[in-house]
């Protein structure tokens, strides 16, 4: 059978739950990935409130939806990264608090170890059982990140600090999703302690290959940096513990701004690079999908919408059809084995 298709809600924040739910469903989708933000999961209702898990797979199953994994993207960016007043924007206030920077990163890294408790009650709660690894996708941040372009002159002992530190502050984190039996799933992304796959390799290496530490694969975020974003598949196929269905376009610019993005909005027309609804940018989608059936991948194909141009909820109903036509389930057979007949 060819792999589900859900909807990550993060884009969606600004509609309350059962209103997500609906759409989604009149959309085509067979489920959601629930965001960490808005209403859609909540994670110190799940924790402290007995009834609220089956309470979300009551709305759910009301929509005829189901789910296979949750994202709190927004308080990982803070464990590792520098914290400045962005951070504040993006974060609960019990995890910004006074704004202390060691103090936003502890409880940051706290909160994500509670995000896998409550995924494991989510997960446990599922009707008819678990049919996937319990996965929490989200990001790490960085504490390197603002050397990327290597000036002043930059050492390989400036950046192994970095990793070290990623290694110090998620390690902890791994072992407590090991405890509950949930992976995590980092989102390979600029920013992030890991945004290609030389980075990605070194990141695992930080937490001395642990097992619970993989990725939510995401094609956008690769593609107009020139990773080869299907060699990343192949790399770290034991690794893949979700995937993200999310196109990009690259080379569409006037020449007036870089891969860096120039410090101008998404849309704007002088831009190399953008993010597009799923089959109007470059990613090669079969490729993927050839990719994911090589490593035996079964998961979700979860849509993560981004367009600027276009009308999100058109977006996101014709992307669902788009990720229906281009996915295929795998062979049993051998093609020739019946020339041996």
């Amino acid at each position: 059978m060819a792999r589900p298709v859900t909807l990550f809600t993060g884009q969606w924040a600004d509609l309350d739950f059962n209103t997500i739910c609906q759409k989604a469903k009149s959309f085509g989708y067979d489920g959601i990935e629930l965001a960490c933000w808005g209403d859609h999961f909540e994670v110190d209702s799940a924790l402290s409130d007995d009834g609220y898990v089956r309470g979300r797979w009551d709305i759910l199953a009301a929509h005829g939806l189901t789910a296979y994994s949750i994202s709190n993207h927004l308080v990982g960016q803070a464990i590792c990264d520098r914290i400045d007043e962005r951070h504040q924007a993006i974060l609960p206030p019990d995890v910004w608090g006074d704004g202390d920077p060691e103090g936003v990163r502890q409880r940051s890294a706290q909160k994500m170890i509670d995000t896998a408790k409550a995924c494991r009650l989510f997960i446990d709660a599922r009707p008819g059982g678990e049919e996937f690894p319990a996965a929490v996708n989200g990001f790490t941040g960085s504490s390197i990140w603002h050397s990327i372009y290597a000036f002043p002159p930059t050492t390989q002992e400036y950046w192994d600090q970095g990793f070290k530190d990623f290694g110090q502050r998620f390690t902890p984190i791994l072992d407590a999703f090991d405890e509950v039996n949930v992976n995590f799933g980092l989102e390979v992304h600029p920013t992030e302690i890991a945004f290609d796959i030389a980075s990605a390799e070194r990141a695992i290496e930080a937490v001395n290959g642990h097992k619970r530490f993989g990725f939510n694969y995401d094609p956008s975020h690769l593609g107009y940096q020139g990773v080869d974003y299907v060699k990343f598949i192949r790399t770290f196929a034991d690794r893949i513990y979700h995937v993200h269905m999310k196109d990009v376009w690259w080379g569409h610019g006037d020449g007036t701004v870089g891969v860096f993005g120039g410090h101008t909005d998404f849309t704007d027309p002088r831009r190399f690079w953008d993010f597009r609804s799923l089959g109007h940018g470059d990613i090669e989608f079969e490729d993927i999908i050839v990719a994911l059936n090589d490593i035996g991948y079964s998961g979700p194909l979860s849509i993560e919408w981004e367009d600027g141009r276009m009308d999100r909820e058109h977006g996101a109903a014709e992307a669902c059809a788009f990720t229906r036509n281009v996915d295929f389930p795998t062979s049993d057979i051998a093609f020739d084995s019946a020339f041996e007949e």
